[in-house]
């Protein structure tokens, strides 16, 4: 149940951190609820030095949705980002808080071994896509910085639907 998303076309670059970040500020979002890790440090820099927006930082992924459940019942206007094995830890979070409160939720998800050719041999890439579509969380693929529009189009999905979608980060930041 993935959204339309523009074919692989020579080779994949690194994701701009500041265009993300830019993104996200233009559709008003106040907080990035993130359990920050190595391959993200770029964008932890980034989102630690800016007045926009609020790093809310959890001890364990499953904490990201029921942190994303509070911040929007005070009127905040939350993102998830996560690693997809991080996505897996918190399935009952995200089935019984963003799906059963229809959260409208933007979930940037480190997609963990993702390869243009489809053949990766890590099982976090092999899994991540079947359990998104089990769920009926709709899901756009993030390489680098033309795909960065999806990421507000995939929030205003979320928030028209009201209900989590996806946006799967296969790239590096830099």
């Amino acid at each position: 149940m993935s959204l339309p998303s523009a074919p692989v076309i020579g080779p994949v670059g690194g994701l701009d951190a500041v265009a993300v970040l830019d993104a996200l500020k233009r559709q008003g979002v106040t907080h990035l609820v993130w359990l920050p890790d190595s391959e993200s440090a770029v964008l932890y820099a980034l989102v630690k030095h800016d007045p926009d927006l609020t790093l809310v930082q959890v001890c364990r992924e499953g904490e990201s949705f029921g942190v994303a459940a509070g911040l929007f019942v005070a009127g905040k206007k939350p993102v998830v980002l996560i690693q997809s094995t991080g996505f897996f830890e918190s399935g009952d979070s995200v089935r019984g808080l963003a799906l059963w409160l229809r959260l409208p939720l933007l979930v940037l998800i480190g997609y963990r071994g993702w390869q243009a050719e489809g053949k990766s041999r890590d099982t976090a890439a092999l899994f991540l896509e079947p359990i998104l579509d089990a769920w009926g969380i709709q899901h756009t693929l993030i390489r680098d910085a033309a795909d960065v529009p999806r990421i507000g189009e995939a929030l205003n999905q979320a928030e028209a639907a009201s209900r989590p979608v996806a946006a799967l980060i296969a790239s590096e930041w830099h």
